[in-house]
């Protein structure tokens, strides 16, 4: 299908005291569970975007390269007033041009979804979110947990672990 990657991850990039949990689950948890236990390859800002790139177009390429969007909601994202890049061409894709499935990813508690712009409102009336769970902390790399095995469920097929 000429895809590189099969989820380009969206997530808060503010550098705040409550972002160090959403980073180190972007890039430790996820890549750890996702690439290495489940073979899918995703794409991370800031790891698979490289400096000197124009952020803007390489953001829209990377993009049209995945299979999914895995949108990470977080207080940060909620409470944010301005739409960052990769979040308005992410659903702009997938409303608009229906071409790319999303999945979303709530790591902290939102509870009401007032504050979210109408777009990922209208996706979670759809589909819903996969809520991330304190006691996932515990055991985080468990690809069998719950939480993995329903984003797995709204991942492309590739290989599954038994």
């Amino acid at each position: 299908d000429g895809k590189i990657y099969d989820a380009y991850v969206i997530y808060p990039k503010n550098h705040t005291s409550e972002a160090n949990f959403v980073e180190y689950f972007v890039y430790q948890i996820m890549p750890d569970i996702l690439e290495n236990k489940c073979g899918y390859k995703l794409c991370i800002y800031g790891r698979d975007i490289y400096p000197g790139e124009d952020a803007a177009s390489a953001i829209e390429k990377r993009m049209q390269k995945s299979r999914r969007l895995i949108i990470l909601l977080t207080h940060q994202l909620v409470n944010s007033k301005d739409d960052a890049y990769d979040q308005h061409i992410a659903l702009y894709n997938a409303l608009i041009q229906n071409d790319t499935k999303v999945i979303l990813l709530e790591i902290e508690t939102i509870g009401a979804y007032e504050k979210l712009q109408e777009s990922l409102r209208f996706i979670i009336e759809q589909q819903g979110t996969i809520k991330w769970k304190e006691e996932h902390t515990v055991h985080p790399q468990s690809p069998n947990s719950k939480f993995w095995k329903q984003v797995r469920y709204h991942m492309p097929l590739t290989c599954w672990p038994s």
